[in-house]
């Protein structure tokens, strides 16, 4: 918030981050210039000497600075604390900005150099594909067959409210324009001045929420990044993967058009695991907005499109498909009788307004020429806009087809008229309970829940061979199975008028048996989504492997699923594909990050063998959360460190919280994101790498790694007296359920015990205190352990792991940025919050001495002086912004204390939830 000037003198032509620090001065001398000018000079000066007193902090290590901050902040009253806290995380907000828009920046002259394709593009994979010899053929067939979903979770620990994010958009399109343009001084002077009204609407703005999310807000809140970066950005990643297709491989013809691999999906109005709030009437209503966002869309365009072809009959062809398609148009305008490219298009239009009526009850925001027929299905539309394209590729306008049409066709091909599928979820022992009410009211005493696996198999299987149906409407059920029935049939109808590909997928959380996946075969049933007499499935039933056992239990219990004939039968109808959720937020808590990784990759590698001696194909989904405690890092790394095997062109992964907002928010990094999930998956299916094959030793080591790991992780979490009341005292897990995130519940019960904690609240408690501790714990022990059984040998062998096998490679690179992002002399304030003396040393001298003898295993194994040495980019984010950052801990530290001694100021529980909202823009993680 210095004054400083901006642009004075130009950047060395070497230094590639002078204009990214040129930016943040700017964006930091507008901030503290709105604070001066709308709070005064004092507030400004408070501020100041905070962000001074902080500096010297962080970067200079100085102890007496340190007590003199500490003093500072302890000394101020509810409404300058406010203040302080407010000022700060928005310079996080406004350093993120610049940050982003730097990303871009880089990408942009990388491009403009007419370098070679970055690493993470598909023309990079594609040529290094090529090069090792992929054929051509063998391209055509990874594109015909591939299925990369990023999916948009109801996992809502983004802390931002619309409004705020509005803001920082606006700001980040400035920014943008004056990247891209050379300004005139008068134009430079207006970009500032704009630059400064959304700063100071961000300033004025209220940071949180006044009333929780309800599920229907957290669709609304999703269906933003359709309008921002899918239904644009996407297209027109496709269209340049056809471009570059047709250019890099040999044979390749310019006019083929990729199948609709690449799509997002969603859980938002789906997802039911502890969520009481998500019901049929919400399943509907989810469907209904994202289609109205469609079809929206599509209108919109063809109103534009309508515009722009304007070729006549006087001077050009059509086909008779086309004239056709004019003819039978309600356009009889005599102005555009010879315009029939136009009257075709009023037709489409006319048509998909009745369609936008009868589907969703919408208007079209401009009137048709006149009433007509609506779509009956997505593909009907579709195939009008290829009769356009055809006649004006056949005529010699082939460039007019390449423009918006191209496209929208697009567009079409990938989101229909439902825009995303949205999966439903929910726990298995819901399912347990609601089938063992249905067999009671059809068969009393049948007893379903009592009985054993292998009765609940042989009980369910029977059902599932006739197509009698269990429930009946002269029963009353509970609440809780009508609720069930109920959604299933919501379902139902959902494809019934949106197609099959609105809801694709049912997941089974706490997936642990073969009876887990044919229980929700019978509710299917029972709706009509399963049908016996006809052997057909309408949707893929998918278990989700969370826990440690659960995921050592994956094989076996897929293996005997498959070894039933029904359910085979049933596979044949969903072209004998198979999809399996792994859950890494959940074995994460229950084994800490080593043990969950390992328990993750064994997991995949006896799911491919299953799979492979069954003759399914394996589609997996990655349930990673937005941290490393939750799965979360480079997803690119991520996918290329999976075993060989394990992506065969097909893979779905969550993105949950404050991730969607950071990769898709800005249409150019969501694009950028999307063509790497792209990427990755191409180079993972296609090419060699060197985590394919990792000898004996390696897996024999990280198998003992993970033993010590398991055994610190649970001897700290779960069997050390008090450790409870440690964890609730000395984070902000109390305040965090208080906080107007989002729908969800933050336990699943009404008790403070670790197993029942949702892994996003464990998560983003122990990185609001920067203790980060699901993300590295246990490591530093294992190493030490190993090292005592195998002397520098064993070290060396580590080494090695790390230099030659992906999987270990990504698993110490993330943890190398969790312990980058942590820090004990801030987290040893938040120990002081625990009343119990005795019990706050003991546990926090234990997190502390872990801490070390993981930072320094890690440094051992992969050579680096410094944590991050390998990350140079994450690593001068963190020294650019820690220095603003922590004087929200501290703060946050000093209102915890107030609050929790009985202070009644809603000030200070507001400035609490203030406090987290900016140390997780800080981080860029809440959970």
């Amino acid at each position: 918030m210095k004054k400083v000037s901006h642009g004075s003198t130009p950047p060395a032509a070497n230094d590639k981050d002078e204009p990214l620090r040129e930016d943040i001065r700017l964006l930091g001398r507008i901030l503290g210039d709105t604070l001066r000018a709308f709070d005064g000079n004092a507030v400004f000066d408070l501020i100041e000497r905070v962000r001074v007193l902080s500096i010297r902090c962080h970067r200079d290590e100085d102890v007496a600075a340190r007590r003199e901050l500490q003093a500072l902040l302890a000394g101020l009253v509810p409404a300058q604390t406010n203040q302080v806290v407010r000022a700060f995380s928005y310079f996080s907000h406004l350093a993120n900005i610049a940050e982003d828009q730097h990303h871009i920046r880089r990408a942009r002259s990388h491009a403009i150099a007419g370098s070679a394709p970055r690493e993470g593009s598909v023309a990079h994979s594609v040529e290094r594909a090529l090069a090792m010899g992929v054929s051509a053929e063998r391209l055509v067939e990874f594109f015909t067959g591939a299925q990369v979903n990023p999916v948009l979770t109801a996992h809502p620990t983004e802390v931002q409210r619309k409004s705020i994010l509005d803001c920082q958009w606006q700001i980040a399109a400035l920014l943008d324009e004056r990247d891209r343009r050379q300004l005139t001084p008068q134009e430079l002077a207006d970009e500032e001045e704009a630059i400064r009204r959304a700063v100071l609407t961000l300033w004025q703005t209220r940071m949180l929420r006044p009333v929780k999310l309800a599920v229907m807000d957290e669709v609304g809140n999703a269906l933003t990044y359709y309008d921002t970066t899918f239904l644009r950005a996407l297209p027109r990643l496709y269209n340049a993967i056809e471009d570059q297709l047709a250019t890099l491989v040999p044979g390749w013809p310019a006019a083929r058009e990729l199948p609709p691999f690449l799509r997002p999906g969603s859980w938002i109005g789906g997802d039911r695991d502890g969520n009481p709030f998500v019901t049929a009437e919400v399943l509907t209503g989810a469907l209904r907005a994202q289609s109205r966002r469609a079809l929206g869309f599509y209108l919109d365009q063809l109103h534009k499109l309508g515009a722009a072809l304007s070729p006549t009959r006087l001077l050009v062809n059509v086909s008779d498909e086309l004239a056709a398609l004019a003819a039978a148009s309600p356009d009889h305008s005599p102005h555009r009788d010879d315009e029939p490219y136009r009257r075709a298009i009023a037709g489409l239009y006319a048509r998909l307004a009745a369609t936008a009526r009868v589907l969703d009850e919408m208007e079209a925001p401009r009137q048709a020429v006149a009433e007509a027929a609506p779509y009956a299905t997505a593909q009907e539309f579709a195939a009008d806009l290829d009769i356009i394209h055809r006649s004006l590729v056949a005529n010699g306008s082939a460039l007019l087809a390449r423009g918006r049409l191209r496209r929208l066709r697009r567009a079409v091909s990938v989101f229909g008229f439902h825009l995303a599928p949205i999966d439903l979820r929910q726990n298995s022992d819901v399912h347990v309970r609601t089938v063992h009410e249905l067999f009671e009211a059809a068969r009393p005493g049948v007893d379903y829940i009592g009985r054993s696996e292998e009765g609940r198999i042989a009980l369910l299987l029977g059902e599932l061979a006739t197509p009698r149906l269990l429930s009946t409407p002269y029963f009353t059920y509970s609440d809780e199975t009508m609720s069930e029935l109920a959604i299933f049939r919501a379902a139902r109808e959902a494809q019934l008028r949106y197609g099959r590909p609105a809801i694709e997928n049912v997941i089974i959380s706490k997936t642990d048996g073969v009876s887990d996946i044919l229980e929700v075969a019978l509710l299917l049933k029972e709706a009509g989504l399963l049908r016996p007499r006809e052997g057909e499935l309408d949707v893929n039933i998918v278990p989700l492997f969370e826990t440690i056992a659960d995921l050592e239990a994956s094989g076996p219990a897929m293996d005997r699923l498959f070894g039933l004939p029904a359910y085979r039968r049933l596979l044949e109808s969903r072209g004998l594909c198979q999809e399996a959720m792994l859950g890494y937020s959940d074995s994460n808590k229950d084994g800490g990050f080593l043990t969950s990784g390992w328990s993750l990759y064994r997991a995949e590698i006896a799911l491919i063998e299953v799979f492979r001696r069954h003759g399914i194909t394996l589609r997996l989904f990655h349930g990673r959360g937005g941290t490393v405690g939750r799965g979360g890092g480079p997803s690119y790394q991520a996918i290329l460190a999976q075993p060989a095997g394990a992506v065969q062109g097909r893979i779905r992964i969550t993105e949950q919280g404050e991730v969607i907002a950071s990769k898709y928010a800005n249409p150019e990094l969501g694009r950028r994101n999307l063509e790497t999930l792209a990427a990755a998956t191409l180079e993972a299916t296609l090419l060699p790498h060197e985590h394919d094959n990792p000898s004996e030793a390696c897996l024999a080591a990280m198998a003992e790694l993970s033993d010590h790991a398991f055994r610190a992780y649970r001897g700290l979490v779960y069997e050390t007296p008090g450790f409870e009341q440690y964890f609730w005292e000395s984070t902000v897990i109390s305040e965090i359920a208080q906080l107007n995130i989002g729908s969800r519940p933050a336990s699943r019960s009404q008790t403070r015990a670790i197993e029942s904690l949702r892994a996003i609240p464990w998560v983003f408690s122990w990185s609001q205190c920067r203790v980060m501790l699901p993300g590295w714990y246990g490591f530093g022990s294992a190493v030490e352990a190993y090292k005592s059984a195998h002397g520098e040998a064993g070290l060396e062998l580590l080494r090695r792991m790390h230099g030659e096998w992906g999987f270990f490679r990504a698993l110490l690179s993330n943890m190398d940025m969790v312990l980058g992002k942590s820090d004990m002399a801030i987290a040893a304030r938040y120990a002081q919050l625990v009343k119990d003396e005795a019990l706050r040393t003991a546990i926090f001298e234990r997190i502390r001495g872990e801490w070390h003898t993981s930072v320094k295993a890690l440094l051992a194994i992969t050579g680096q002086a410094e944590l991050l040495d390998g990350n140079p980019l994450l690593k001068r984010s963190i020294r650019n912004r820690f220095p603003y950052l922590d004087p929200l801990n501290h703060l946050q530290v000093e209102l915890l204390n107030r609050h929790r001694a009985g202070e009644t100021d809603e000030r200070v529980q507001r400035g609490i939830h203030l406090s987290i909202n900016g140390i997780a823009a800080g981080l860029r993680n809440s959970g």
